[in-house]
């Protein structure tokens, strides 16, 4: 495996039906040819993700968005006019150039145009849109670092092109649209639900149902999971009072600007002491990585206000801590 910055190796790799990890400004994404049957399903197989799950498509500008979707609502162009590039995906209907195998066998494709300098001029470059799921192992949490990557997939693939820490840190937003074009956000990401209905008032949470094929990525109930247990409290620093560190209960805390975390035995990761949720969500996977490589019995964070993006920070807690 090799950490490079040239986008002409990146490009090379990838005309060869090889997988490359790229960067984003959301998480760290494992690309292939979207085109390539042989590349899609590597994908698959690196990552260990099941072929009910879709894949996000990302082109290089909104000019390449025929090329991949058949059709685009006037509610889908005024959502992609106002937060392209940028973290949001568009369930739209798909093109016949996008196979069955990248859709799950759903009649639309995911796709979004990143906003990140490198991955933009490697899109620019290539002859063909790419799949880029996050670039770890499947349920996993995503990378928001080459590093992250490295640690996650090892020598799995053959490059990581490394563009720095990403800048969100929070997968991107999905957002369908019903019979009468009101958009419906099936997975919370980078940009709110408030930004959203911003834009278009009507966009409302998509009711996700228990069912084998996922109408969209993000949407499977353990995602996200750290190798060691995730605790969620309602009231952290009520949880350490009532459960001080001992030596022979080694744990790890998320802290959110909270002030009375300074125990002897507490490791503590700081997800933004002046309490700024664009930092917390910016190193919320960051600090799943640090503290999950310690050896610790548990991490334990407290719930986020439930609104823009605590909203999304407390998704992804619940999916993480799912397996408890």
């Amino acid at each position: 495996m090799i950490l490079s910055t040239d986008i002409n190796e990146a490009a090379a790799l990838l005309r060869a039906n090889e997988v490359v990890a790229i960067p984003t400004e959301t998480v760290y994404g494992l690309a292939a040819n979207a085109y390539s049957a042989e590349a899609v399903s590597r994908v698959y197989e690196v990552k260990e993700r099941p072929k009910t799950n879709p894949l996000i498509v990302h082109i290089g500008s909104v000019d390449k968005l025929a090329a991949v979707a058949s059709s685009v609502s006037p509610n889908a162009q005024k959502l992609a006019a106002h937060f392209w590039p940028g973290p949001l995906t568009l369930l739209l209907p798909k093109s016949a150039r996008i196979s069955d195998q990248v859709t799950a066998h759903s009649p639309f494709v995911a796709v979004r145009v990143p906003d990140h300098p490198l991955s933009l001029a490697l899109l620019q470059q290539l002859e063909f849109p790419l799949v880029a799921p996050s670039a770890n192992r499947y349920t996993s949490v995503s990378p928001t670092t080459a590093a992250h990557v490295a640690t996650n997939l090892g020598d799995r693939i053959p490059l990581i092109l490394d563009g720095g820490p990403c800048r969100k840190g929070l997968e991107s937003t999905v957002v369908g649209f019903d019979a009468d074009d009101q958009p419906q956000v099936y997975r919370l990401g980078a940009i709110t639900l408030e930004e959203l209905q911003a834009i278009i008032p009507e966009t409302a949470l998509f009711k996700q149902t228990d069912t084998e094929v996922s109408p969209s990525p993000g949407m499977a109930k353990k995602h996200y999971a750290p190798t060691t247990p995730l605790k969620v409290v309602d009231q952290l620093e009520r949880f350490l009072v009532e459960h001080p560190p001992l030596q022979s209960v080694a744990y790890g805390v998320l802290s959110f600007g909270h002030e009375k975390t300074a125990m002897k035995g507490l490791t503590v990761y700081e997800l933004s002491a002046q309490k700024n949720l664009e930092e917390a969500s910016s190193r919320l996977y960051d600090g799943l990585y640090e503290l999950d490589a310690k050896g610790l019995q548990f991490i334990v964070v407290e719930w986020f206000e439930n609104q823009r993006l605590g909203r999304t920070l407390n998704d992804k807690l619940k999916r993480a801590s799912s397996a408890l």
